[in-house]
């Protein structure tokens, strides 16, 4: 130690999210980040695996292997950690509705290996309910699904103790335009309905229950907002605790802890000036790292081109690289919390505190959460307040350095690269997936097969916990597919309201009030000249869940005078021309942010052919990069909007020009 130096604090566990195109492909970058000082594992699983589905599914059509790695079997899971002891690794895995199926491959393959699971540590995400709110990767009903997640957690407490089998996340709340009194009242209520629902079973016994709450974890988001971001995690902790204790009687204060890990902001990382993310993640991670009494356990930092595409190697390795400076050459883990006694801060504290009590008893009043979700409550006021961030942002009340000003810059050097500064997926990673899956489905015993999934069925109608019959299905070659659909079979698929049957007044907005008069006028006359009202198709093909654009979008063209068409998430090419060809459309919109955006987007046009509907024009939105845009151009797309295009009154004048232009009559140009 040096002269002077305090003695320091453990760091935290130090993880990239990360997986990609295949189990090997993936197992090559984690034991490439573990020799860079990685701590533990976070992975990130394609949505296939994570939706339920094999990779030969019409549904995973594009989605093999884009945002995560693809698992189809145990085999797939045992390449996807070889070499890595899974007795001496922290794996957190980010997987919710399939969350007993990845837990079961991974405990099968320690028992496959000689491993007691008891050894096992790591977290499941395993949280349902902001899926239906925010990420869409839900497959069952909420009772179904809560049914799930208490299986698991009553499994893991006796046979997996060191496991967190359910990490409450707000962080995807705070994407999809929570507030921080929102996530806050949000993740709280998560957690109640959580606990009663593991109470209500019977199964655990009220001395084992205190150690159920101790395996609760939490994965939150940290923004922008400095001061805030802190408070909101102090403001965590004292209601956390209090609820334990009051709620659920924890009488042991370790028991009580607030445990979270944190993946810093990704939704205010920005496009244009990409280099300024570097600064934004270093600013976020201090505000979860400089409280002693409320910091995280475990960070994973996005990379500063995410809103570009797919991070390269070298772009996690700067991700990392900027933990480990913040750990070990700072001084910030040698002194007690430094924000102990501040009156700005316990104020502050106080004021989310208060208002998450309010927001949580509007909550019980709806019945729960769950309640408050199939009612669409809590989707109708995300989508409220990302709207008035969205507003705000395009008012310029909300400054976005780069965006809504200080636009001017030099060109970057970071994005000069021959590659566009991001990873390019393998585009052999889905052909040899499906590949391998359609080998290892001949190569295992089909009886054994049929008899697990069985069994598996029978848990799921009985009350029988779902993970034994799941861990069996494993060990016998079952494929995530088949594990999706057994289930299916039994407690039905769920699609939950979309949220966008809100009112909203744009003409609010300072300065644009005649920009949405203008635009009202220019939706209602070229109607007119087309002889009828204009009707738009806001369409998601493919598996990815992210709704918050397409209903920003949505709600915004309702608001100026459109008809619109949504119907959700995870719609085939196919449904969409359909809907496209009965709803007599003017426009398709999709969005699209997974980075299949080539095959879908391909796949659309294809099917409204199909349907001589070849005329009306397509648009596309999502992370998009500028060299897929220009080819989605050249194949008919007619617009193509990705993060930068900030200012809906701008997307929505556009859209009537490209309809008008269509149509044969003049396009109307910039708004006044």
């Amino acid at each position: 130690m040096v002269a002077g130096q305090k003695k320091r604090d453990q760091p935290w566990l130090m993880r990239t999210y990360s997986g990609h195109s295949s189990a090997k492909a993936s197992n090559t970058l984690y034991r490439t980040n573990l020799a860079k000082g990685q701590t533990g594992l976070s992975v990130a699983f394609d949505l296939p695996t994570q939706t339920g589905y094999d990779a030969d599914n019409v549904l995973a059509r594009g989605e093999v292997g884009k945002v995560g790695v693809p698992i189809s079997h145990i085999e797939d899971m045992d390449q996807l950690f070889d070499q890595i002891p899974l007795d001496q690794m922290n794996t957190a895995m980010t997987i919710n509705a399939t969350a007993p199926w990845l837990l079961a491959l991974y405990i099968g393959l320690a028992q496959r290996r000689g491993i007691d699971p008891k050894k096992l540590s790591g977290t499941t995400q395993n949280d349902i309910i902001k899926e239906y709110l925010s990420r869409g990767t839900y497959i069952y009903p909420p009772g179904p699904s809560m049914r799930l997640i208490a299986d698991t957690i009553n499994y893991t407490i006796t046979h997996v103790p060191k496991w967190n089998p359910t990490n409450i996340c707000s962080y995807h709340l705070q994407e999809a335009g929570a507030t921080p009194v929102q996530e806050l009242a949000y993740a709280l209520c998560t957690a109640m309905a959580v606990l009663d629902r593991v109470k209500a079973t019977g199964v655990i016994t009220p001395d084992q229950f205190p150690q159920v709450v101790e395996r609760i974890s939490f994965f939150v988001n940290a923004g922008i907002r400095f001061v805030e971001e802190c408070c909101k995690l102090r403001a965590f902790g004292e209601m956390w605790d209090e609820m334990t204790l009051n709620r659920y009687q924890v009488a042991d204060p370790k028991l009580r802890r607030f445990r979270y890990g944190v993946q810093v902001n990704s939704l205010g990382l920005t496009e244009p000036q990409p280099e300024n993310n570097v600064q934004r993640i270093v600013l976020e991670m201090l505000a979860v790292v400089l409280s002693k009494g409320a910091r995280a356990r475990a960070i994973q930092l996005p990379a500063w081109n995410e809103a570009m595409g797919l991070p390269r190697p070298w772009d996690q390795q700067w991700a990392l690289r900027i933990q480990q400076v913040m750990a070990f050459e700072t001084d910030l883990l040698e002194y007690a919390d430094i924000l102990d006694g501040s009156p700005v801060i316990a104020a502050k504290v106080s004021e989310l505190i208060e208002g998450a009590r309010t927001e949580i008893a509007n909550v019980e009043a709806q019945g729960g959460i769950v309640a408050a979700i199939e009612s669409g409550y809590i989707k109708r006021e995300l989508v409220g307040s990302h709207m008035n961030r969205l507003r705000a942002i395009e008012s310029g009340d909300l400054k976005i350095i780069g965006v809504n000003c200080f636009q001017e810059t030099a060109e970057s050097p970071l994005t000069l690269g021959s590659d566009g500064s991001i990873m390019k997926t393998n585009p052999a990673a889905e052909r040899e997936q499906i590949e391998r899956l359609q080998a290892h489905r001949k190569s295992r015993n089909d009886a054994e097969v049929r008899a697990a999934l069985q069994g598996l069925a029978d848990a799921a109608k009985s009350d029988e916990n779902i993970m034994p019959s799941s861990i069996r299905c494993a060990m016998a070659g079952v494929t995530t597919g088949e594990w999706g659909d057994s289930l299916r079979a039994v407690f039905g698929e769920f699609r939950p309201p979309t949220g966008i049957d809100i009112s909203i007044d744009s003409r609010e907005v300072l300065g644009k009030k005649d920009q949405v008069t203008e635009l009202r006028t220019r939706v209602a006359n070229t109607g007119t000249a087309l002889g009828r009202p204009l009707k738009l198709l806001v369409g998601k093909p493919g598996l990815d869940g992210h709704s918050n654009g397409a209903e920003q979008v949505a709600v915004k063209a309702r608001d100026v005078g459109f008809e619109v068409v949504y119907d959700g998430i995870r719609l085939t090419p196919q449904q969409i021309a359909q809907a496209a060809q009965e709803e007599g459309v003017h426009m398709v919109g999709l969005s699209i942010l997974s980075g299949s955006h080539m095959e879908l987007v391909e796949a659309v046009l294809q099917e409204m052919r199909t349907r001589d509907l070849a005329t009306v024009p397509v648009i596309a939105g999502g992370i998009i990069p500028q060299e897929d845009a220009e080819k989605l151009l050249s194949q008919g797309v007619h617009a193509i909007y990705t993060p930068k295009d900030f200012s809906l009154n701008t997307i929505m004048a556009d859209m009537v020009d490209v309809i008008r232009e269509c149509n044969g009559l003049e396009r109307l140009g910039l708004l006044q």
